[in-house]
């Protein structure tokens, strides 16, 4: 039972609109995706892939889904409403991120990973793009279309990411048939983002045209500048997740909590979300209320529908095999 209020975008062939559950006057986002035109972009086992993954998970971080359905045409997700646009739409505002914001970012994407960890998922495509604020200023990562599930000992061996986040494991993996990747792929993604929220650039210049050979000789070669205003111990995490040897990079909760940078974190404050964002983004969004700002409408389809209308700019494989 739920009350449509109002479209708010629309992706290539996905719809988002605000949906109010009438019992309770919970406000989601709904997301509906026409099937026919699934079937013919060849996306359906995506689609399934990331119902099959949303189903199974739930943690404050993430943008959960609460319901799914399907009628004869569309079929449809009823997930977390985030009002706070993405963190690549306040990028391009040029908001200046303070370190106190990045370092709650940084926090409560440790929270997010370590659980889909502990839920051998991998999410392989974490970025900007994909964390989203709520109306407070928390982060939430969403995206979950290139995910993969790997129990006991498996690895992933599959091109998928987005280039310029993607670990350098999964390119030599794919060039030299090696031994795959696991978990540690999300933490150098990480890494990448909270470097290029703090700096407004990527520690590497990296695009969707380079060559997988061309970025393992990067690797090897250049050495990451990091500001000479940020405070060491900052520098030193930052290195830790953006080492290319995943066996010695950070890739845990465990391994966050002993970097000196984040000694005075209490977690379960994060987790609580008792800790105060040092960035809440402008919303105002209300039933009655005239419609969310066209750039903020952009920001909330793209997180929504992005899988669908941003294909381009991932390499990855549709088949998901591991």
């Amino acid at each position: 039972q739920k009350l449509i209020l109002r479209a708010i975008g629309k992706g290539s062939f996905g719809k988002v609109c605000i949906v109010q559950k009438r019992d309770t006057e919970k406000m989601y986002a709904m997301k509906y995706m026409n099937k026919q035109q699934c079937i013919e972009r060849d996306e359906v086992r995506n689609v399934f892939r990331e119902l099959e993954i949303l189903q199974e998970i739930e943690h404050v971080f993430l943008v959960n889904l609460w319901y799914s359905f399907q009628d004869e045409e569309d079929m449809f997700m009823v997930v977390d409403l985030l009002l706070g646009g993405d963190l690549r739409y306040h990028l391009q505002q040029n908001v200046q991120f303070s370190e106190d914001a990045v370092r709650l970012y940084l926090c409560e994407m440790t929270l997010a990973l370590d659980y889909l960890q502990s839920q051998h998922i991998i999410h392989r495509d974490v970025k900007p793009d994909n964390i989203l604020l709520d109306e407070q200023g928390h982060a939430h990562l969403t995206d979950f279309n290139i995910a993969t599930i790997i129990k006991d000992g498996e690895r992933a061996t599959a091109l998928a990411g987005t280039k310029p986040y993607m670990a350098p494991e999964i390119f030599q993996s794919f060039v030299s048939g090696g031994t795959g990747y696991a978990f540690e792929v999300d933490w150098w993604s990480l890494g990448v983002t909270i470097f290029e929220v703090l700096r407004g650039w990527r520690p590497y210049d990296i695009h969707a045209s380079n060559s997988v050979e061309s970025l393992i000789q990067l690797f090897s070669t250049v050495s990451v500048q990091y500001s000479p205003a940020w405070p060491k111990d900052l520098v030193s995490l930052l290195r830790k997740l953006l080492t290319v040897n995943p066996e010695h990079r950070f890739s845990s909760l465990s391994d966050m909590q002993t970097a000196p940078y984040l000694a005075d974190v209490n977690w379960d404050a994060v987790y609580e979300k008792k800790i105060e964002a040092g960035f809440v983004p402008n919303v105002s969004v209300k039933p009655s209320h005239t419609p969310l700002s066209l750039s903020l409408t952009h920001s909330l389809t793209h997180s929504l529908t992005h899988t669908h209308t941003h294909t381009h700019t991932h390499t990855h494989t549709h088949t998901h095999t591991l």
